[in-house]
């Protein structure tokens, strides 16, 4: 047959479907099959024929010709889009035949209930969420169905490695998550278990008792597309086709555009395209809604940023930071998560920071509020600021520290949360705990390492003098002033300038006089001596050489602290020029 032959009877075909006679229109498509050997050309007039075969109320022959599409390659949406038109007809007329309505019993609407949404679906099965596993991500699976998954290592929401460094069985049901769901959703949970216990006997063969299992599944959770698909496979293997074709039907219903094959439906739609339609489980009910239920173990607070380990429990976010500082084992249950806290991720629990938005909006607020309240504290650098109580620190010079005490650990953290990056650095002292005066270092950059161990590099910026010792979370903490040089005019200032050069400069001296080894330790801890300042009063805390100086000069703290606390750049000068002249004395014997 020529083409120009085959082209017409294709738009006779289209016309035949369009008087709606479709029986003749799959008869022409059928026929011209045969012409074609191009696979694309051959499903796409499979495809139609299927079309014109639902359209004409002979599904079964309809779901056998989509299925012959399918093993061609996969199904695109857009080509069950008639499909989906005819079953929601078909169902539509059902309904109004029988007279049936959507509305729930006037009993059932006795109690208030809440939302009716697909927030409890897994995203990979798309049922209902049972024995809920959530991973690293922070994404939530149905335990069985992560299990299947095991040839993969990507999760299906985020397609983050997420099972790549922990294997699926390594990781425990969430605990919240799981007494949540049986709490609100029983008969879901119950239809679960009547479902497995009918999947075994499926698996057996015994196929009467599978049935048996699944009509009381549905019974108990009428609305859940699974049991429906499952069901119209266990009645297809009996040979009950109506049947099967009904539960089939009600999937579609249920679920449109999901992805499923199976002996009835053979065909398969796209994942992309099904990820905004859900089916409904039934809503909470209001009675059931309690905000303890998701109350951290710690705090004893609404979740904040909740994140659940492998081990299955959930906690603050900052709880469990605060937790592992101390212990790399869980605090309820006590499981190693040396393997977690090593891999520095703490996601949150994406759908219970859902459940808490929808449905304890206002309990978040106030929650919210509190959490803004301590950010705000945090971030004063006038009151309570943090004190590092170790060595000393001056303006413009760095200061690499080694992080591993678990109170510096939570304080390096929340200089970081709260975006000032900065605490004050003070000597210890016997009496008061710490120095009354000290320097503040910015945090430049922190290598964090498997147990928690950090190397925090830091810089001196401006000084400060205590006005009040005080502690926070078991780190110090002061009330502060920060100081500033008091600048010199006139004769005053020229003398200053002439102090400042010939101090520099026997600074200069007493610098390339040090050994080679000495001058590479110190450039490689401290780096190069800063250059002389044009303006030695440019800066609130002088120039940068001075303190460069006096981090390197072999001198105790507590002979380096009185530097600190000055305000009088020339008595500074006079007093780093005496340090010079003593170790030039001292040298020369």
């Amino acid at each position: 047959m020529g083409t120009e032959s085959m082209d017409g009877m294709l738009e006779l075909a289209a016309e035949a479907f369009q008087a709606r006679n479709f029986e003749l229109a799959a008869d022409i498509y059928e026929c011209q099959l045969l012409g074609y050997s191009d696979p694309v050309v051959q499903q796409e007039l499979l495809v139609r024929k299927a079309d014109a075969l639902a359209f004409d109320g002979k599904l079964s022959e309809a779901f056998e010709t989509y299925q012959r599409a399918s093993e061609l390659d996969r199904l695109r949406p857009v080509q069950l889009e008639n499909l989906l038109q005819c079953l929601s007809g078909l169902l539509r007329r059902k309904d109004r035949l029988a007279g049936r309505s959507d509305q729930p019993p006037a009993a059932e609407a006795v109690t208030e209930r809440i939302g009716d949404d697909n927030t409890f679906a897994c995203r990979i099965c798309f049922g209902f969420l049972c024995e809920p596993v959530t991973l690293l991500c922070g994404h939530s699976f149905c335990k069985k169905c992560l299990e299947k998954e095991t040839a993969e290592t990507c999760c299906k929401g985020c397609e983050e490695d997420s099972l790549k460094e922990t294997g699926v069985h390594e990781y425990k049901v969430n605990v919240v998550l799981s007494n949540l769901l049986s709490k609100w959703f029983p008969s879901q949970l119950k239809a679960f278990r009547l479902r497995r216990e009918g999947n075994g006997l499926y698996a057996e063969r015994k196929l009467e008792a599978a049935l048996e299992k699944y009509n009381e599944a549905i019974h108990t959770a009428p609305k859940d597309h699974v049991l429906y698909s499952n069901r119209s496979k266990i009645n297809f293997s009996l040979k009950r086709f109506e049947d099967a074709l009904a539960d089939a039907n009600m999937a579609c219903k249920l679920k449109p555009l999901w992805e499923k094959t199976n002996g009835v439906a053979g065909f398969v739609f796209s994942l992309d395209e099904q990820r905004n339609v859900g089916t409904t489980w039934g809503s909470v009910i209001a009675d059931l809604i309690d905000p303890s239920d998701l109350e951290c173990s710690l705090c004893m607070r609404l979740f904040y940023e909740p994140v659940t380990a492998p081990c299955g429990h959930t906690f603050c976010l900052k709880c469990l930071e605060r937790c592992l500082d101390h212990n790399t084992t869980c605090p309820l249950c006590k499981e190693d998560l040396s393997e977690y806290l090593a891999q520095g991720q703490y996601s949150k629990t994406i759908l219970m920071e859902d459940i808490i938005c929808k449905y304890f909006p206002a309990e978040l607020v106030d929650r919210q509020k509190l959490n803004e309240e301590e950010i705000a504290e945090l971030s004063n650098l006038n009151k309570n600021v943090p004190i590092f109580v170790c060595t000393m620190a001056f303006p413009t010079v760095p200061c690499p520290l080694h992080i591993f005490e678990p109170c510096y650990r939570l304080m390096i953290r929340r200089c970081m949360e709260t975006g000032t990056k900065q605490f004050g650095m003070c000597l210890s002292d016997p009496n008061k705990g710490f120095a009354d005066y000290g320097c503040m270092l910015e945090i430049r950059n922190v290598e964090s390492f498997a147990d928690g161990r950090s190397v925090v590099d830091t810089i001196g910026r401006r000084r400060f003098k205590v006005v009040q010792h005080s502690q926070r979370d078991g780190y110090n903490t002061a009330d502060i002033e920060y100081l500033e040089d008091i600048k010199v005019n006139g004769d005053a200032e020229a003398e200053l300038q002439t102090l400042h050069d010939l101090v520099y400069d026997q600074a200069l001296v007493w610098v390339n006089s040090l050994k080679a080894e000495q001058k590479e330790r110190i450039v490689g801890h401290f780096g190069p001596m800063p250059e002389k300042d044009s303006d030695p009063q440019a800066s609130p805390n002088g120039p940068s050489w001075c303190w460069w100086l006096l981090a390197v000069l072999p001198l105790e703290g507590r002979a380096q602290l009185p530097f600190l606390a000055l305000t009088s750049l020339k008595d500074r000068l006079t007093g780093i020029r005496r340090v010079l002249l003593l170790m030039a004395r001292n040298r020369s014997r």
